[in-house]
């Protein structure tokens, strides 16, 4: 897990999200808790008060610090003795509450860990990135795939030139649980994801397409620099799309693909990505994680399996896993290395510390915002016919 910054406790948690029926908020909880550096302290676990309380024994989180909103939450924390006190907040609400409960946290001086996408559209997301900046707080995005070892080994690969010169990104998420329209059936999960109020401009574009370009941006490092796309709703009234494919110039003239879909028969949870390069390739795939394929021509191609004992791993792979090669480590592994990373310069933060809120292991607000442009460029570009637009937000990270 490589070396964490000292500090002689847990870090508080607070999560904002997470009541019943929802999915990722279990997530972020065993995750922020997975290498014992954080102990889910306080919550305000649902938009409705009843609710948000009757959630709470569900996470063990006490009577005296289950809140009715987040707005009591943060209050209330921010009066405590300050070794009381919650440390970070972690936001797991559908994605219109994410600017609210993030601007204020910060405001109140909490570290921050927000899931993707980062706001409800961009105008919010550079709204955000100003507040972070005025601050010293710590904000991470769960762009969780960037968690994974063997995509960090990748990413340690190619920035240090082991692919050569990149020509290509090919990225795809697929999956198939919204071929029938859910929605109409009050499903939890499909319902707020196709719901323009609460998801935003996009569908299956927001929900899972911003994985598969921040995979490519945080495997590379390459700069966009104009996208092409075209975004589809196939399921009948359907509000928001629910298929799309995104075609990206870079600026070191790369061409790049992001596919996204949520209605093909079979498929689970898809994630994809190829990269090319002068001196070889790498493909790595989210359903079978512990591989990664490298490959050259004339030679035979190798499979690197997530062992961080064997001295074909570097640094930033084998820092990654926890368990010896042969024992598979996947989902909440990877999520758990978001948090973990961000909490290194928490503890950094806690401590006096200074560290660097642009140039880190975890995807940070300025992957956030890059994010909401990619989502809003693609809309803009898909209603325009196609047509190529500006993709780099001054933002971006190299």
């Amino acid at each position: 897990m490589g070396i964490n910054a000292p500090l002689d406790r847990k870090l508080r948690m607070a999560l904002v999200g997470g009541g019943a029926g929802s999915f990722i908020g279990r997530v972020h909880s065993i995750a922020a808790c997975l290498d014992n550096r954080a102990v889910l302290t306080a919550g305000a676990l649902s938009s409705n008060p009843e609710r948000a309380k009757a959630s709470a024994p569900d996470y063990d989180i006490a009577e005296s610090r289950a809140y009715g909103s987040f707005t009591e939450m943060l209050e209330t924390e921010t009066s405590l003795p300050e070794d009381q006190r919650i440390d970070f907040v972690s936001v797991a609400t559908p994605n219109h509450m994410h600017y609210d409960v993030a601007k204020a946290a910060v405001d109140a001086g909490f570290n921050v860990v927000c899931d993707k996408p980062m706001t409800f559209d961009l105008a919010q997301a550079e709204s955000l990135l100003e507040t972070v900046e005025g601050s010293d707080v710590v904000f991470a995005v769960t762009h969780n795939y960037s968690g994974y070892p063997l995509v960090r080994q990748a990413r340690e690969m190619i920035l240090g030139g082991e692919l050569g010169e990149i020509n290509a990104i090919r990225s795809q998420y697929i999956q198939g649980w919204l071929r029938t329209p859910l929605e109409n059936e009050e499903q939890k999960q499909a319902s707020w994801r196709t719901d323009p109020s609460k998801s935003g401009a996009a569908g299956a574009f927001g929900d899972i397409a911003t994985h598969a370009y921040n995979l490519g941006r945080y495997m590379t490092g390459v700069l966009p620099g104009e996208v092409s796309c075209s975004l589809k709703t196939f399921v009948e009234g359907r509000r928001l799309d629910d298929y799309g494919t995104a075609v990206i110039r870079y600026d070191n003239g790369a061409l790049g693909t992001v596919t996204a879909s949520q209605i093909s028969h079979g498929r689970e949870n898809d994630l994809e990505i190829e990269i090319d390069g002068t001196k070889g390739s790498l493909r790595w795939r989210q359903e079978n994680p512990n591989e990664l394929i490298y490959r050259q021509n004339g030679k035979a191609h190798q499979i690197y399996t997530r062992d961080p004992n064997a001295p074909f791993m570097n640094g930033l792979g084998a820092g990654a896993c926890r368990l010896p090669s042969g024992h598979p480590e996947a989902f909440f592994e990877a999520f758990a290395n978001v948090y973990s990373s961000a909490f290194d310069d928490m503890a950094k933060r806690a401590s006096g510390e200074s560290f660097d809120r642009r140039d880190t292991v975890y995807p940070n607000i300025y992957d956030g915002v890059e994010g909401m442009y990619f989502i809003q460029q693609c809309v803009s570009s898909s209603q325009d016919g196609a047509a190529w637009l500006p993709l780099k937000h001054p933002a971006a990270r190299s």
